[in-house]
């Protein structure tokens, strides 16, 4: 693919017919594989694909036949993290001052904030330091469509139904890197639901989802190593019934660590997860807002809306 062909965000719209459509929004914004040409890293590729959240995205296909939203990135995390706030520059990459106000988390101390400097295993990624241009580039290119994607999406399910859940569909290694907030080496849960301690979706639906998970035979941890970062904090508001959740899966559930390849696990896994979203879907309809269940929008509720997302950005 060449870079004037690159398209930033892929959006899969609901398949269903309008009245079987629910009020879901999922997205995927560490899956991507493709490299933009102008990323200029220096360690090899095949540890640079370490930080990717490989095939999370097909993990999640079933959310359109369900009636959901699928949003993902196509570029990669360590190009550009869009979970990461705009402020979270690591001056230490950058060549010159940056432009803007900057306010350091403890992941950009790390070299893991908006544009990575240091992979999970404390390796530089760049040999140089970046311009302020090449990172305004990043931000214009990639994370800018991107947050208008899930913000406008997230926005127009909750204006149709009057709420929204989203999910925000993540990875994670099997066993924890030396940048790691639980230190190195320490083996993680099969599932790991996070909601920045119950302040990004009702608690209620939190427990919803680790009884679902568990109920299929998976280890669920809330919270613990990962509460959830930028995308669920920016779109959520339970008080007006938006609702956002971070679910991280283990990668050895589904796929060899080294090769990025999927193992036999995934068709598994994989239907577990329609399982899954197919129980949110539910548990969505039946605790709509009652007020707004669905509001008089001027659709005609009887025809297919499969069109209302169907473009890319």
């Amino acid at each position: 693919m060449s870079q004037s062909a690159f398209v930033p965000v892929i959006v899969s719209p609901s398949t269903t017919s309008h009245d079987d459509d629910i009020p879901v929004v999922f997205d995927s914004p560490h899956s991507g594989t493709f490299y933009p040409e102008d990323f200029g890293f220096t360690v090899p590729h095949s540890t640079l694909r370490m930080a990717e959240d490989t095939h999370v995205e097909k993990l999640y296909a079933a959310a359109p036949g369900c009636g959901a939203t699928l949003i993902a990135a196509a570029f990669p995390r360590s190009y550009i993290d869009c979970n990461r706030s705009l402020l979270d520059i690591d001056q230490a990459l950058i060549s010159a001052t940056w432009p803007g106000p900057i306010n350091v988390s403890k992941k950009t101390e790390k070299g893991i904030g908006l544009v990575w400097r240091k992979l999970d295993t404390g390796e530089d990624i760049y040999n140089r330091k970046l311009s302020v241009a090449e990172v305004q580039n990043r931000i214009a290119t990639c994370y800018s469509p991107y947050h208008k994607t899930v913000r406008d999406t997230i926005n127009h399910v909750h204006k149709h139904y009057g709420a929204v859940w989203h999910i925000n569909c993540h990875s994670m290694p099997a066993v924890s890197g030396l940048v790691a907030e639980e230190g190195p080496g320490k083996a993680r849960a099969e599932f790991v639901l996070g909601d920045r301690d119950g302040t990004t979706c009702a608690p209620e639906f939190t427990a919803f989802v680790a009884l679902t998970l568990r109920g299929f035979g998976y280890e669920v941890k809330v919270n613990d190593p990962y509460k959830g970062v930028e995308l669920v904090r920016a779109y959520s508001d339970p008080a007006e019934h938006k609702h956002s959740l971070q679910i991280e899966v283990n990668r050895k559930l589904y796929m060899d660590e080294k090769t990025r390849e999927v193992n036999e696990h995934f068709e598994v896994l994989q239907k577990n997860m329609a399982r899954l979203i197919a129980a949110i879907g539910k548990y969505a309809k039946i605790n709509m807002h009652p007020h707004h269940g669905h509001p008089d929008c001027g659709h005609d509720h009887g025809h297919d809306h499969a069109h209302k997302h169907g473009h890319q950005h």
